[in-house]
């Protein structure tokens, strides 16, 4: 039996977790994962289930969880996060455009925690982009202060290329704020996505 606690972690951290120890696997084993909300069950679930295991749930009290897998000897689980709601980087020699410091419309601080999350999940890629570009809004995350600073060092010392527009720095007086990448200019941001294999843009 392996046990996975997720308890108070923020997607798409009891994804990943899980993937981990399903990856881990040289044997058939029962894997179970303890989180504290029905998203996260949902998520979980979803994924353990594309691998090709048997997946049940259980409510053990008041926003307390259990997500019993049946796994597999770490088989599929590969690209299984694929299929987890919070994943929203496809693997392959990609470039991914940030043009805002917020995912998504509605509400401002639920935008910050979603891009937040994504840049996260990025960095549990098992193939990680190619090239970061943050532009607009955007370049506010590579500024000090950011609350992505950590993961955006650890996918830059991983050989992902972190660029910020200039004139986007220049507009937001941020030039100086640059914490983590280099400064690049409209005509290389465009000639990285022409050349891309493929551009993910999550926000």
């Amino acid at each position: 039996m392996v046990t996975v606690n997720a308890m108070g972690d923020k997607c798409p951290v009891p994804v990943i977790k899980t993937k981990k120890a399903l990856d881990a696997l040289t044997a058939p084993e029962t894997i179970e994962v303890l989180v504290d909300n029905e998203t996260a069950v949902a998520n979980v679930t979803k994924m353990a289930q594309s691998t090709g295991a048997a997946v049940t749930q259980e409510k053990l009290g008041e926003d307390e969880y259990k997500v019993t897998i049946q796994a597999l000897a770490g088989e599929g689980t590969q690209t299984a996060a694929a299929g987890a709601v919070c994943d929203c980087v496809p693997t392959g020699d990609t470039v991914v455009v940030i043009s805002s410091d917020k995912m998504g419309r509605g509400n401002d601080e639920l935008g910050k925690v979603l891009i937040k999350g994504c840049i996260f999940a990025i960095t549990q890629l098992d193939e990680l982009p190619k090239k970061m570009i943050f532009y607009n809004g955007g370049a506010k995350i590579t500024c000090e202060g950011s609350d992505s600073l950590e993961d955006l060092k650890n996918l830059e010392s991983q050989g992902v290329e972190i660029v910020t527009c200039g004139t986007c720095l220049d507009y937001y007086g941020m030039k100086d704020k640059l914490a983590v990448g280099t400064v690049t200019n409209m005509y290389d941001i465009v000639e990285s996505m022409n050349n891309a294999g493929k551009i993910v843009k999550p926000c």
